[in-house]
């Protein structure tokens, strides 16, 4: 037997060692000790080898834009938007691109290969739509790209965000979206929530709406979005993201919401590096970091799914499409440390993130697509821990992005050595 590839002695999320045959740009085995021909054979012995990693949000319409025409000095999620309001008259088609394609280049690169954004469908021009559809087709051989029609100044607050989240659909968008909590009376929210709801189920398509990112404690459409899921028979279809007003509301409500949301199988996607930055920027002391309350949420046997929202534009100064430093800070904010929480927290911008969005030919298993990261560490926790260099990329079956471990080599007198930052952890007893 013939493989096109061959990776030997990688360490598969579970713990167990097996080589991966992949074929056709499929995986074709995986089994310890396979013994084949092949057209490259690559020793990846020691290394974790994972399904790529997934964002379940983000804003590719605004990303790299940091520093146009301004930066957001008060760091507050209402500059942002204000901001993100002046910028848009300034996009041009190519500029939007340019862009993308970009930040596509740097995800490639992290293993990042599964990517769900929402565009801003209230400038008329639906120009942002326009040029992520053609990104959307350009990069479909490495990255799958998800579109979310997200009318950003609110449906009804918009004068024509209606129209424009329907012509969005119309060209291809995949999922619709919302902003509940952005209308003019809350009222109007869950009016927003119950025709979007409507709209998705008429075309028998996703939903995510960005619900209740508010330090408000009375900000409450995500049980209006639980019901219209009921209601419209959207279960596994729909998800929450941010829920940041959870954090503030009071905790017997919460012990009413959390069955409600299992009950609709609705789910949940925080977004921790934007949460803790952008919410509880009107508090003195104590402040609050606004991350919605995770470890009930996986209690009560909720998807959860971490996002990265942002990365260089008018809401987040930082980031670099790794969806390592959102476990790493997700994992700290929800208190979540213990080995098990932190493997769910691994879980959460893998494959937790890609149920969410769908992906059906997802995952390290025979026939699926040949999708997968190898990555310098020797288990998902020192993944996370160590922030894991990528060692090589593989989609559809090909290499993409690959580079050398390069220890630092330490000169200390009576101390010269490789560092190597792994640890293996004691077994318990």
């Amino acid at each position: 037997m013939s493989f096109d590839t061959l990776l030997k002695g990688g360490v598969l999320p579970d713990g167990t060692t097996a080589d991966i045959a992949i074929q056709d740009g499929r995986i074709a085995a995986i089994a310890p000790g396979i013994e084949a021909e092949a057209g490259e054979t690559i020793d990846v012995s020691g290394n974790l080898v994972s399904p790529p990693f997934v964002d379940p949000h983000f804003h590719m319409d605004a990303t790299l834009s940091y520093g146009k025409p301004r930066i957001n000095a008060s760091g507050t999620l209402l500059e942002g938007i204000g901001l993100w309001g002046e910028l848009k008259p300034l996009l041009t088609h190519e500029a939007v691109k340019e862009r993308a394609l970009a930040y596509c280049d740097w995800a490639a690169s992290m293993g990042l290969l599964a990517i769900r954004t929402h565009v801003d469908v209230c400038d008329d021009r639906l120009l942002a739509v326009e040029a992520l559809l053609e990104v959307k087709k350009e990069i479909s051989a490495y990255i799958d790209l998800q579109l979310v029609a997200f009318p950003q100044d609110g449906l009804y607050r918009s004068p024509t965000a209606r129209e424009n989240t329907i012509r969005a659909l119309d060209l291809g968008v995949d999922v619709v979206g919302g902003i509940p909590h952005f209308e003019r009376t809350m009222a109007d929210g869950r009016g927003s929530v119950t025709e979007l709801c409507e709209i998705a189920s008429e075309r028998g398509l996703m939903v995510d709406m960005h619900c209740d990112e508010t330090d408000d404690p009375l900000s409450r459409h995500i049980e209006q979005l639980a019901y219209e899921t009921q209601r419209l028979g959207l279960q596994r279809r729909v998800a929450g993201s941010h829920l940041t007003s959870m954090h503030s509301m009071d905790n017997y409500y919460v012990s009413k919401l959390l069955p409600l949301i299992a009950e609709a199988e609705v789910a949940a996607i925080p977004n921790p590096l934007i949460n803790i930055t952008l919410q509880g920027r009107h508090d003195t002391y104590p402040k609050r970091r606004g991350m919605t309350r995770v470890p009930e949420m996986l209690k009560h046997g909720i998807r959860v799914g971490f996002g990265q929202d942002c990365v260089l534009d008018p809401w987040y100064s930082l980031g670099t499409a790794d969806m390592l430093d959102v476990a790493f800070m997700g994992l700290h904010v929800a208190q979540m440390t213990s080995p098990n929480d932190m493997r769910r927290c691994y879980e959460m911008v893998t494959t937790q993130s890609a149920a969410i969005m769908g992906l059906e030919d997802y995952g390290l298993e025979v026939g699926k697509r040949a999708d997968l990261v190898v990555l310098d560490a020797g288990n998902p926790i020192e993944a996370i821990r160590l922030r894991a260099t990528r060692l090589l990329v593989m989609a559809r079956g090909k290499v993409i992005a690959r580079r050398e471990p390069s220890p630092m080599r330490l000169q200390i007198p009576g101390r010269e050595a490789d560092i190597d930052r792994r640890f293996r952890v004691p077994e318990q007893r």
